[in-house]
């Protein structure tokens, strides 16, 4: 009795330690880790279930020059015409779909899926006072840069 007891412990504390770890990994990629929805999923031909990933990785940077902010976005796999990029008051946001290639539903079988489909948003806070109404947005191999004037140019801080 005592031994189960041991293991439930054990247990318990696992699960705690592995909520934790992926609470800070989370947290640390200020909002890269992305949510990719289901429903949009099964739209585009990839079926929903457990091996099909609903989270993916879309890293990005920001940095400042005297005049400008620039964020850029590595969105893999996303067409041009799949995206839509607003600039709100605190933050730059990326809307879009990322489309499966399979054909129709349960036309192959996966040995490894990593890779998330479906509707999907990125949001990076923005820390300057910019012009929010003139982005300037591009798009070329799979990378979004989005510049925005700084309304006051100052020099980049440390």
């Amino acid at each position: 009795m005592e031994a189960l007891k041991r293991l439930k412990e054990g247990v318990g504390r696992a699960r705690q330690a592995l909520r934790s770890g992926w609470r800070e990994l989370f947290n640390r990629s200020s909002g890269a880790l992305t949510r990719f929805e289901d429903g949009a999923r099964s739209k585009v031909g990839t079926p929903p279930g457990k091996n099909f990933p609903q989270w993916s990785l879309l890293a990005g940077e920001t940095w400042e020059t005297a005049k400008a902010v620039i964020v850029r976005i590595e969105v893999p796999g996303v067409r041009e015409e799949d995206l839509e990029v607003s600039v709100l008051d605190d933050a730059v946001v990326l809307r879009g779909i990322k489309h499966s290639e399979d054909g129709p539903a349960g036309s192959r079988q996966y040995g490894l899926m990593q890779r998330a489909f479906g509707s999907f948003q990125r949001s990076v806070p923005l820390t300057q006072d910019v012009d929010r109404k003139h982005p300037e947005v591009s798009y070329r191999d799979g990378v979004v840069t989005v510049i925005l004037q700084k309304l006051h140019p100052t020099p980049p801080r440390p």
